[in-house]
């Protein structure tokens, strides 16, 4: 942990030196941070680490702890494509002070985390816990149902949703491979490259209040057609160990600009002055957004 903390620290001296030496130069809003300022978090990738392809064999016959261990191993070691590293701009904006517009840019994962190359990955669903603990590890939040319509929005691809049929195996490694091939032929058949933003290939896991309300439960959202509305609608129907071959984790990193502003993403989403750039619920419950999610789990088995 202690490696992690001089990590963070870095990370805030950074950003802490860019915006003021933005804010000296100019009075104009501040320019975007640089991203290698918010991937910092982000272990290398291992130079033998397993391709997707290798991974999924090594989860073939393992059940659902087994397998969000496993999962959680791999991207905690760094083990993901680099091209998910380029973090993409995307504008929100929502009701602020006095009814003062805010303006906000967060700064998104091109696609769904993936374990392997840039040449062979394999997009991977888990639970919720596995995401929040990856998340917080690499300084990242997960996505509110308005930042995943505005991801879509200005997605530069959009896929068309492959749904597979439902039944027990939706759980199952198989399908996960399944579906990720066919976005990977989807891509390849339409020329969608790797790094713009893409979305509506996958539903998201997402923050809302209605976790509060609802212990233990995942939310679940998105999987827009190419109209643009979502198969999804916001969702906490099943438990918080539950996860499918339609999930994707799209990570946000926790450092937006907010009317020229360098702030964190919790702290934007707990202030009910500010949230609504961010949020269509208002203020976030605190407990949703923190940065210190544990990586041993007292449901879902990852610490056993």
């Amino acid at each position: 942990m202690r490696g992690l903390a001089s990590r963070r620290l870095v990370k805030l001296v950074g950003v802490t030196v860019l915006w003021s030496q933005c804010v000296l130069a100019t009075s104009r809003p501040i320019a975007s941070p640089r991203v290698d300022e918010l991937i910092q978090g982000i272990p290398p990738r291992p130079f033998q680490a397993l391709t997707g392809s290798q991974f999924a064999e090594s989860i073939a016959m393992l059940d659902g702890p087994q397998r969000e261990r496993a999962i959680l191993r791999e991207l905690l070691d760094g083990n993901l494509p680099s091209f998910l590293r380029g973090l993409v701009p995307v504008e929100l904006a929502g009701p602020g002070v006095n009814g003062r517009a805010m303006k906000a840019t967060i700064f998104v994962m091109p696609d769904y985390l993936a374990i392997g190359s840039d040449i062979d990955f394999l997009r991977i669903p888990m639970n919720l816990e596995t995401a929040i603990a990856i998340a917080a590890r690499f300084s990242f939040v997960l996505p509110t149902r308005k930042m995943v319509d505005a991801i879509y929005r200005q997605s530069a691809y959009h896929f068309v949703p492959e749904p597979l049929v439902a039944g027990p195996s939706m759980r199952s490694t198989d399908y996960y491979r399944a579906h990720n091939d066919r976005i990977a032929t989807q891509a390849r058949v339409r020329g969608i490259p790797l790094g713009p933003l893409v979305s509506g290939h996958k539903k998201d896991v997402v923050l809302t209040n209605l976790l509060a309300r609802t212990e233990g439960r995942i939310a679940i959202y998105g999987w827009h057609r190419p109209n643009g509305a979502p198969i999804q609608p916001l969702s906490t129907v099943h438990g918080v160990c539950y996860a499918d071959y339609s999930h994707g984790i799209r990570l946000v990193s926790d450092m937006a600009i907010e009317d020229g502003t360098l702030r964190f993403v919790r702290d934007l989403l707990q202030d009910s002055r500010l949230a609504g750039a961010l949020s269509d619920e208002g203020a976030m419950r605190p407990v949703l957004v923190g940065s210190a999610a544990p990586v041993a789990s007292p449901h879902c088995g990852l610490g056993s």
